[in-house]
């Protein structure tokens, strides 16, 4: 059983840091393509970074563009997102997302997800 557990959330303030950090078990983590998802009170889940298997390709949607970063370690099964000035449109709840199989990294959407994570909260405040 495929199992994805997300930590590094939390409250911080404009302009500050976190990383998130998702373990994943019952897989073979070099195997699959992750990414991070993101839903905020009232709004759709939308797309934030992914990252294929050998961390050779990466993509990010444009508002976090410069200021996240995606990577994994294969060996710990475990990928991260680096996020630095941050912003009160970044609070949201974050869920890591696996896709199986060969994937298009730059092609991303709620529909390509095979497993979610429970989701972890980041609060940014003004």
């Amino acid at each position: 059983q495929v199992h994805l557990r997300e930590s590094g959330g939390g409250l911080v303030n404009t302009g500050g840091s976190l990383r998130l950090s998702c373990v994943a078990s019952g897989i073979v983590s070099s195997t699959i393509a992750m990414g991070w998802f993101r839903q905020a009170p009232g709004k759709d889940r939308e797309f934030v970074a992914g990252i294929n298997w050998n961390a050779e390709k990466t993509s990010y949607a444009d508002s976090v563009k410069g200021r996240f970063s995606i990577f994994r370690d294969n060996s710990q099964n475990t990928e991260y997102l680096q996020m630095n000035n941050l912003n009160s449109e970044d609070t949201a709840t974050y869920f890591c997302a696996v896709r199986l199989g060969p994937v298009d990294v730059a092609k991303w959407s709620v529909s390509f997800v095979d497993y979610w994570g429970n989701g972890i909260m980041v609060i940014v405040s003004s």
